[in-house]
C-alpha cells in the first residue's frame, strides 16, 4: 500500500454537531462540499434534545426543524463562497425541510430535489404505496460562485454517438440551430444571419462558395430562428459543421449540422448533465450499503447510505474538495472520499462528525460492543484507513 499522504484523507470529530461547527467556524475552517444525512423524525426520539420550548402546541414537525435550522446555519458559516450542500430527507421532512433551507441558504439558491432509488424492491409494510425512493436536496451557498457541475463521466454512453470520422472518433450530429423558441431573432438578433453549405460535399462556411447554397435557420414549422454558433466560431471551426439534406415537416430542405464528439480534442473526459433521478444500479440501494458496511466493520448500522451515492456527489465537485458530514452516522461519507480518491488520484479530505448518541439495547451494534454511534463512525474510518489508504486522524 502506497505511503498516507501529508494530510489524511479523513478526520473524525466526536461531539454534538452544533458544538463542534461552532468550534470550526471560530478556528477559519471552510469547506467546499456538505453532505448530511440526519434524523427524519419517522417517531422514535432523535438524539439531538435541544432546549425547544413552545407549548403543548409544538408538534413534532416543529421540533424537528428547530432543530435542523441551527445545525444548518452554522453549516452555511463554514462553507466556501463556491461551496455547495447536499441533505438527504425522506417524505416524513422532505416539504419542512425545503423550506427551512431556501430561508437558511436562499431559494436562488437551489440547485435540485434529486429522487434517490435507495429501495428498489419497495417498501411493503404498511397499507399504502411501495416506496422505493428518499429525496437529495442540493443548494449552493452562492449561486454566482458556485464550483459545483451537475454533470458526470459516467453517464455518457457511447451508443449515443453512432457516427465515425476517418480517425475512428465517435460523434453525433447536433442541429447547429438553436432549437429552444426562447432564442429567436426578437431575443438574439446578432445570431440570425444566413450561412453557405454544400449537401453534396458537406462544407459550411460563412461566405459564399462554389455550389454552395445560402441557408438561414428556421424551426421545424419553417419560423424564423437562430443559430447556437456565432459567425466567428464557425469560421474557426468548419471542419465541426457539415451540410445535409433533410426531410421536414415541410418537406426535404438543406440545413446545418454540429459535429459533437464523444472526445473533445482540447482534453478532459466527456461529460453529461445528470438527471434528477438516480438509480439503484447507478448509485447503490440501502440493501448494498449494509453489505458495504458489514463488509468492512459487520452489520452493525441499521439503514447506511451506499458509497456510490456520495461518489455521485463528490464527482460534481473538484476533485481537491474539502468535505464536511455533520450527520457523520456510519462514516459512508469518509468511506466514499477515501474511494475516490484512490479512484481518480483526487486529493479531497473530509472532516465527519458525530455525536456519542448510545445504540439501542439489543441492536446488532451494541451486541457487536459499540456503545454509541460515534464509535461505529471511528471504527469504519479506521477500517478504511487500513483497506484503501488515505489515513484517518481522530481528533476525538
Amino acid at each position: 500500500m502506497d505511503e498516507p499522504p501529508d494530510e489524511p484523507w479523513n478526520r473524525f470529530l466526536e461531539g454534538d454537531n452544533l458544538d463542534v461547527l461552532t468550534r470550526l467556524a471560530a478556528a477559519g475552517e471552510r469547506f467546499d462540499l456538505v453532505y448530511i444525512d440526519p434524523p427524519y423524525n419517522t417517531g422514535n426520539d432523535f438524539a439531538y434534545r435541544d432546549d425547544i420550548r413552545g407549548g403543548n402546541g409544538t408538534t413534532r414537525h416543529q421540533a424537528w426543524v428547530a432543530m435542523m435550522r441551527p445545525r444548518l446555519e452554522a453549516a452555511r458559516a463554514v462553507m466556501a463562497d463556491s461551496a455547495a450542500i447536499f441533505v438527504s430527507i425522506d417524505d416524513n421532512e422532505a416539504a419542512h425541510l425545503r423550506l427551512l433551507m431556501d430561508e437558511v441558504y436562499g431559494e436562488p439558491n437551489f440547485l435540485a430535489q434529486i429522487v434517490v432509488n435507495l429501495n428498489p424492491k419497495g417498501r411493503q409494510l404498511g397499507r399504502n404505496f411501495a416506496n422505493v425512493h428518499e429525496y437529495l436536496l442540493a443548494y449552493a451557498r452562492d449561486v454566482r460562485q458556485s464550483a459545483l457541475d451537475a454533470s458526470s463521466t459516467e453517464t455518457v454512453d457511447e451508443r449515443d454517438f453512432p457516427l465515425a470520422g476517418p480517425d475512428g472518433r465517435r460523434y453525433r450530429h447536433l442541429p447547429l440551430r438553436n432549437t429552444n423558441k426562447k432564442f429567436n431573432p426578437a431575443t438574439a438578433r446578432t445570431l440570425h444571419f444566413t450561412v453557405w453549405g454544400d449537401p453534396v460535399t458537406g462544407r459550411v462556411s460563412t461566405t459564399e462558395f462554389e455550389g454552395a447554397q445560402e441557408i438561414g435557420p428556421v424551426f421545424g414549422d419553417g419560423s424564423p430562428a437562430v443559430w447556437r454558433w456565432s459567425r466567428p466560431l464557425i469560421d474557426a471551426r468548419p471542419d465541426d459543421l457539415v451540410c445535409r439534406t433533410i426531410r421536414g415537416r415541410t418537406g426535404e430542405r438543406v440545413d446545418v449540422f454540429q459535429k459533437d464528439w464523444l472526445h473533445r480534442d482540447h482534453g478532459g473526459g466527456r461529460r453529461k448533465k445528470l438527471r434528477s433521478i438516480w438509480l439503484a444500479e447507478e448509485v447503490g440501494s440501502t440493501d448494498t450499503a449494509v453489505a458495504e458496511l458489514k463488509e468492512i466493520v459487520g452489520h452493525v448500522f441499521e439503514s447506511p447510505k451506499p458509497t456510490g451515492l456520495i461518489r455521485r456527489i463528490l464527482g460534481t465537485m473538484p476533485d481537491d474538495a474539502r468535505v464536511l458530514d455533520f450527520f457523520a452516522g456510519s462514516g459512508t461519507t469518509g468511506h466514499a472520499v477515501a474511494l475516490q480518491n484512490a479512484h481518480d488520484g483526487g486529493t479531497r479530505r473530509c472532516t465527519s462528525v458525530n455525536s456519542a448518541e448510545p445504540t439501542r439495547e439489543g441492536s446488532n451494534a451494541r451486541n457487536a460492543g459499540y456503545a454509541t454511534v460515534a464509535e461505529i463512525t471511528r471504527a469504519r474510518l479506521r477500517a478504511v484507513a487500513d483497506t484503501v489508504g488515505g489515513g484517518l486522524a481522530d481528533e476525538g
